[in-house]
């Protein structure tokens, strides 16, 4: 069974998702404020994540390690309704970009996105480094029912 990064299309088709969600994230009304007028940077960002969680290059811990995504996330207060619009968003996104619509790559995607804005609710909320969720590396990925996902 192909990695979900290879079935996902690679690299190329990842970044147009994450450019497609980004560009949704900044025109919402609800996520804007969190993400600002946007930073150049984001979607290389995220596409660099999305394709280490799914099985393919390292380059988000080569380049930024999991330290810089802890400190993006805190102090801003990420609200119930705000992770559950970036839920609702990325999934739109999967339609919008032309994502494989297998329901077990959905199923994998919504997985990692729930888990993923849990993480990052909790460390935006995090007072102390003690109360931060101890997640301290890029979440390795897999389809449902693999026990290889966190």
């Amino acid at each position: 069974m192909p990695s979900l990064f290879e079935y996902a299309g690679g690299v190329e088709a990842l970044h147009h998702l994450e450019q497609t969600f980004y560009d949704s994230v900044l025109r919402d009304p609800l996520l804007q404020p969190l993400f600002g007028a946007g930073q150049p940077q984001h979607v290389d960002h995220l596409t660099a994540f999305t394709a280490e969680s799914f099985g393919g290059p390292t380059r988000f811990s080569d380049e930024l390690g999991f330290a810089h995504l802890i400190a993006v996330h805190r102090g801003l207060k990420i609200t119930e309704a705000q992770r559950q619009r970036f839920v609702e968003l990325y999934l739109t996104a999967l339609d919008d970009a032309g994502m494989p619509t297998d329901p077990a790559f959905r199923e994998a995607v919504r997985e990692h996105v729930e888990f993923g804005t849990r993480v990052a609710m909790q460390n935006s909320h995090a007072g102390s480094d003690d109360e931060l969720h101890p997640l301290r590396e890029v979440p390795r990925w897999t389809w449902p029912g693999d026990d290889a996902s966190p």
